[in-house]
């Protein structure tokens, strides 16, 4: 997985460069340390999805491209397999699936997210990113903490939020939990 997360980062930084936007100029849109931008361009840290999702916007270009490193041309439909979507690794706890990487000019990214119990007891690391998320709980039982908020989802259960607010997820009860996330 590794050397996936590296091949993204060369594609990120190719595509800035190309678009001809400087490292601080994407650091100050993405509302993050031109440290932290710097090491995902470098390999050294993973890129959250929401974040190649600004990104690519940023740049504009599809995810698809960042993700596959090829152009996305489907503009009628695309159909993604059971487990066969893109995938993507966030951080230990969260798998990412993409379902539309090659679709052309969406308006929104789907992605399976599959969030593994975490081991560290207290909050977990939130991140945020511009727009609003929509998340559908497939399986097992998650805990979102959004804002000042504690939210609990069972399966069947969904939220739609402002994503622009701190926000993480956790999988409860010692059992990974599977969610549909839509990020528009």
């Amino acid at each position: 997985m590794k050397e996936k997360m590296k091949e993204i980062a060369q594609r990120v930084s190719e595509l800035r460069e190309l678009s001809d936007v400087h490292p601080e100029e994407m650091a100050g849109y993405l509302k993050i340390p031109y440290e932290t931008y710097i090491g995902y361009e470098e390999g050294k840290n993973d890129i959250p999805a929401s974040v190649l999702y600004e990104i690519a916007q940023k740049l504009k270009v599809d995810m698809g491209l960042l993700l596959t490193g090829e152009e996305t041309r489907m503009h009628i439909f695309t159909v993604t397999r059971k487990d066969k979507g893109v995938r993507v690794e966030r951080r230990k706890q969260y798998k990412y699936e993409n379902l539309a990487e090659k679709f052309i000019h969406k308006k929104a990214e789907p992605f399976i997210v599959t969030v593994k119990p975490r081991i560290d007891k207290g909050k977990p690391h939130t991140n945020s990113h511009p727009g609003q998320e929509f998340n559908y709980l497939i399986k097992g039982s998650l805990k979102l903490y959004i804002h000042d908020n504690e939210i609990i989802l069972e399966e069947g259960d969904s939220i739609f939020f402002d994503s622009s607010y701190e926000h993480a997820m956790e999988a409860l009860n010692d059992k990974k939990a599977k969610f549909l996330a839509i990020i528009l």
